[in-house]
């Protein structure tokens, strides 16, 4: 699979967050948060394994109650059904990459081409 960046649809699932879903097959999918500074990740769980990988900024990243500060270059892992989230410190990116895909996201952006 070959994407073009251009031609991803955004989606922005909390306020100050624009998500892209970016390749994807098989049971990997690779995503990109952009957060402008104060916008949060809520902490929440899910069922899907995820590597992140901090490209640009800073982040207060909070997994199982214990908060982390992570600048560009850092990166974490998160196994299924583990409390995390984050708030961007300055404008900032991560690349997350999901194993299996994130279906949930997927709906998300069909939904927003509907509208």
């Amino acid at each position: 699979m070959v994407l073009k960046y251009e031609d991803i649809i955004p989606t922005n699932p909390e306020p100050g967050i624009t998500r892209r879903i970016l390749a994807r097959g098989g049971s990997l999918m690779g995503v990109e948060a952009s957060f402008k500074k104060g916008a949060v990740g809520s902490v929440h769980q899910h069922s899907h394994e995820q590597v992140s990988y901090i490209v640009s900024g800073s982040f207060q990243y909070e997994a199982d109650g214990i908060k982390y500060m992570l600048k560009a270059g850092d990166s974490y892992y998160v196994e299924p059904d583990s409390l995390h989230g984050a708030t961007a410190l300055e404008d900032s990116v991560i690349l997350d990459i999901f194993t299996p895909q994130r279906e949930d996201f997927i709906a998300d952006v069909k939904e927003d081409e509907e509208v």
